[in-house]
């Protein structure tokens, strides 16, 4: 059965994120936060400054608060979903963090997590194709 979790992948399949990629220390992500936020969506800011290590790549940071998300489940599917596209997209060597600025998943919004997914998968390639484009410019 496709999806299914017990069946074991393959070593070759599995695609990480690796710890060089992320930003992990809180003075990183203060550094990353006093910059004025690039970009917005409906329910994203995205703050990104130039990677100032010598053997610089893009790296990302995600804030989920427990506020605008109250169910792990919620939080969790934003963070990976995030990951997943800054892993597929081609970004110069910046510091970029995803900030979640207003609530998911109300009673308003998407229930299930395949329309959660869809809703925040649009916003966040919005959010990184503005980097990439203004990072051409």
């Amino acid at each position: 059965m496709t999806g299914d979790r017990s069946e074991s992948p393959s070593p070759g399949s599995i695609v990480g994120f690796p710890r060089d990629r992320r930003i992990v220390k809180t003075d990183e992500f203060s550094s990353v936060f006093r910059l004025r936020p690039v970009y917005r969506t409906a329910h994203f800011v995205l703050y990104t400054r130039l990677n100032p290590l010598p053997d610089a790549k893009a790296r990302l940071g995600v804030v989920a608060a427990k506020r605008l998300a109250p169910r792990a489940v919620t939080r969790n599917t934003v963070k990976r979903v995030t990951r997943e596209l800054f892993r597929l997209t081609s970004l110069p060597p910046v510091d970029c963090i995803v900030r979640l600025s207003k609530p998911v998943n109300t009673k308003a919004g998407p229930a299930t997590t395949a329309s959660l997914k869809r809703e925040l998968r649009g916003e966040l390639i919005k959010l990184f194709a503005s980097q990439v484009v203004v990072s051409k410019v």
